[in-house]
């Protein structure tokens, strides 16, 4: 089923839409002193579409902490997902994590926009990636 047009109102809005998610990855290591930032393995930051320096948000399954932060790669093909800085005190190696980012864009562009979504196992292989996920809603008049 399709949705009825937005109206003009909403189509000139920018609307802020899940843009990327990795789900249960796994904190590998916890840095306090490094400067800052999350260290994600270059190849698991690509499935999903994250970039260098990109913010993100996460939260911790373990402990119920949400953080921002933002993106540098770590060695392709390591799994490494290392909380650096302040944020170290906000996990423990371990713990599962749901890294999230978003992006703007305009009522047009979100209804046809789904996000780019990676499971990952223990050891942070992607089980499984998905070009976005429906949300209930729109099951509901699928």
């Amino acid at each position: 089923m399709q949705f009825p047009p937005f109206p003009p109102i909403v189509r000139a809005m920018q609307l802020t839409l899940l843009k990327s998610k990795l789900h249960r990855a796994t904190v590998t290591g916890a840095s306090v002193d490094y400067t800052g930032s999350m260290t994600i393995s270059e190849d698991i930051a690509e499935a999903v579409g994250l970039l260098r320096y990109e913010r993100i948000l996460v939260s911790n399954m373990a402990n119920g902490a949400r953080f921002e932060t933002y993106v540098i790669y770590g060695p392709r093909g390591t799994g490494v997902i290392e909380l650096n800085g302040a944020t170290a005190h906000l996990g423990a190696v371990g713990d599962r994590l749901t890294i999230m980012n978003f992006a703007q864009m305009t009522a047009e562009e979100a209804a046809h926009h789904r996000p780019r979504v990676a499971i990952l196992d223990e050891s942070n292989n992607i089980v499984r990636c998905e070009a976005g996920v429906l949300s209930r809603f729109e099951e509901m008049f699928a």
